[in-house]
């Protein structure tokens, strides 16, 4: 009887030794496998935003993370100024010339797109009087895409809501091809009727932005895929990581009518060409604007350009 209770007496002091011993280890187990899983959430944070590649000679690289889209102090549709996210992504250097689209067409991967009146047609002029319709076809046939509104901005402005691509010193003939002094395209008439009108310039007449791109103010407004409507109103669409706009961009959107164009042109004052101002025209382009267009590449669409050794 004696031995029994003695027994009986270990078995729960037995336990009581061993409980805490097995709690502690599963607590061990359980902090081991926590600070296994730390370093693997921190590389993919790390890991969000692909590196910049230098595979297309002719693309810019801008680099994942924030930055300033629009501004306070600017027209009603462009407030209030918010902090975008956008993936790294790839730009056109330039407009898309001439030469280029009228390369596109004779393969067959482009339509036709017939540019009004003279002076507009040199080779290395920027194509202009397309629809937003062709601009999307060709740079899907380069393999690319057109750019969004906010990829559009961060490439032309960076990261720090500057007002020009060189900074906020306001433009002039010296860094963009602009009306100024009451002359259209800094004085350069165009041949026939109407040379007071002015016209384009050859693309990469004036020094580049930051990250290598020509003329992203003035020369020629450029048509971006997202449909117009303003900041304040466009709600979730136009905020947060990779901001397609009203219905991501669909072909069709309920309300819409008008997409977007950026970036001002040879015809109007340096306030059109400041990097947050807005303009917005139906995507058939009828009636006819000399709009032009550039094409821009995500990290994936960008592999296909890779060079060859």
């Amino acid at each position: 009887m004696r031995r029994f209770r003695a027994i009986s007496v270990l078995i729960p002091l037995v336990l009581l030794t061993l409980a805490p011993t097995n709690v502690l280890a599963q607590d061990a187990q359980t902090a081991k496998a926590e600070v296994a899983e730390a370093p693997e959430q921190n590389e993919a944070e790390a890991e969000s935003f692909a590196p910049c590649e230098d595979v297309a000679p002719s693309m810019g690289c801008i680099p994942g993370g924030e930055f300033l889209r629009g501004s306070n102090d600017g027209p009603h549709d462009v407030r209030p100024q918010a902090t975008i996210v956008l993936d790294t992504f790839y730009m056109d250097k330039h407009e898309v010339t001439v030469a280029e689209y009228e390369a596109c067409v004779a393969t067959g991967g482009c339509k036709k797109a017939k540019t009004n009146y003279v002076d507009y047609s040199r080779p290395l002029q920027p194509k202009v009087g397309v629809s937003w319709f062709h601009a999307v076809t060709y740079c899907e046939a380069q393999g690319k895409h057109l750019p969004t509104e906010a990829e559009w901005e961060k490439a032309a402005r960076g990261t720090d809501g500057r007002a020009y691509p060189w900074g906020d010193k306001e433009a002039t003939c010296e860094e963009a091809v602009i009306m100024a002094d009451g002359k259209r395209s800094c004085g350069m008439k165009k041949k026939g009727r109407h040379p007071w009108k002015g016209r384009t310039l050859e693309v990469g007449t004036r020094a580049p932005n930051p990250y290598g791109l020509f003329d992203m103010a003035g020369n020629s407004y450029e048509w971006v895929h997202d449909w117009y409507e303003p900041f304040d109103e466009c709600g979730e669409a136009c905020q947060g990581k990779n901001p397609r706009g009203p219905c991501d961009g669909a072909l069709k959107c309920y309300g819409k009518r008008r997409r977007v164009v950026r970036g001002g042109s040879w015809y109007w004052p340096a306030s059109y060409a400041r990097t947050f101002v807005r303009r917005s025209h139906v995507p058939g382009n009828d009636p006819y604007h000399h709009f032009g267009f550039r094409c821009a590449a995500s990290s994936e669409e960008i592999q296909a350009f890779k060079l060859t050794p």
